[in-house]
């Protein structure tokens, strides 16, 4: 059994056993005529936030076959600013008429007044920020009455003055906001390379029990300037090194729901879905390993 979150009102959620992946519009129709064997769908809410047209039509025709669940790309959680209530609304609003599996945000910032940049910018970890970070979730909770995970970042500059690691600060924030966590895998090679630290040492102190969601996705090398730079861009299959780590957090005391994340240079669907396929392969082995585990120590003590 794969895990599931409560907190306060919430019903408990709980993830299919599959492996899912991004809903694009070019996958509609194939979903509806082939009806995929994949866990679920995550969509950005940024994108089903109108009252009509055709991506409203297409996402309640899906979601009557498969678990949705949503994430967000907006709310700006660490902007200096107050969150924007008129977005929030809206967010709300499509929450309510999904009732998704979880509603996901991200650790970063991407408004300045009514300023709106096309990119999810990195925060100093300091304490004003961590307080900041927190009355914004412990505002977003209230208004959806719901719990959410927030998304570990993926950057390429580090600021200097730091009062947490970037572990540790994310190990606060779900302390004081009973927020979980939406750990990306990808995330974490991209912005460890970028740094020149160990992706397997961040990993190993990251607070796992915190964690009710996995994000793969792919990344590209850009080696056009003096220090090469692995960027987030989502537009390739997961790399080897994102499956070995992977591997590593999936060998933890429980496996944890996968998403594949796929946003440009759009394959067919059938390669997202192997692609989902290989974690479901490596969650299964995992899933046997445990077994036979169990089945040897109890055949010990007997």
């Amino acid at each position: 059994m794969l895990s599931s979150i409560s907190k306060g009102t919430d019903v408990p959620l709980h993830f299919p056993d599959n492996t899912g992946v991004s809903l694009k519009p070019c996958y509609y129709q194939h979903i509806l005529d082939e009806s995929p064997d994949v866990g679920f769908f995550e969509i950005h809410a940024e994108n089903y936030l109108s009252a009509g047209g055709p991506a409203k039509y297409y996402l309640d025709k899906i979601r009557e076959d498969y678990p949705l669940t949503i994430h967000g790309v907006g709310l700006s959680i660490g902007g200096e600013q107050p969150l924007n209530l008129d977005h929030l609304q809206k967010v709300t609003e499509l929450v309510n008429r999904i009732d998704p599996i979880v509603f996901s945000e991200h650790l970063a910032w991407s408004s300045h007044f009514d300023h709106y940049f096309n990119d999810l910018l990195p925060l100093p970890y300091t304490k004003t920020t961590l307080n900041r970070v927190c009355s914004h979730i412990d505002q977003i909770q209230s208004v959806l009455q719901r719990t959410i995970l927030l998304e570990n970042p993926s950057t390429y500059i580090e600021f200097e003055q730091n009062d947490y690691s970037e572990v540790e600060f994310l190990n606060q924030i779900a302390k004081q906001t009973g927020c979980r966590l939406l750990l990306d895998v990808n995330n974490v090679e991209v912005s460890c390379f970028n740094h020149g630290c160990s992706a397997r040492d961040y990993l190993a102190q990251f607070p796992l029990g915190y964690v009710e969601q996995i994000h793969l996705a792919g990344y590209t090398l850009d080696e056009n300037e003096n220090i090469p730079l692995k960027i987030d861009s989502h537009n390739a299959p997961v790399s080897s090194e994102v499956w070995e780590l992977y591997r590593q957090v999936q060998s933890g005391s429980r496996l944890i729901p996968t998403l594949i994340e796929w946003d440009s240079n759009l394959p067919v669907f059938d390669q997202l879905q192997d692609q989902a396929q290989e974690a479901d392969r490596i969650m299964t082995l995992l899933r046997n390993s445990y077994a036979d585990t169990a089945s040897a120590n109890a055949t010990y003590s007997i």
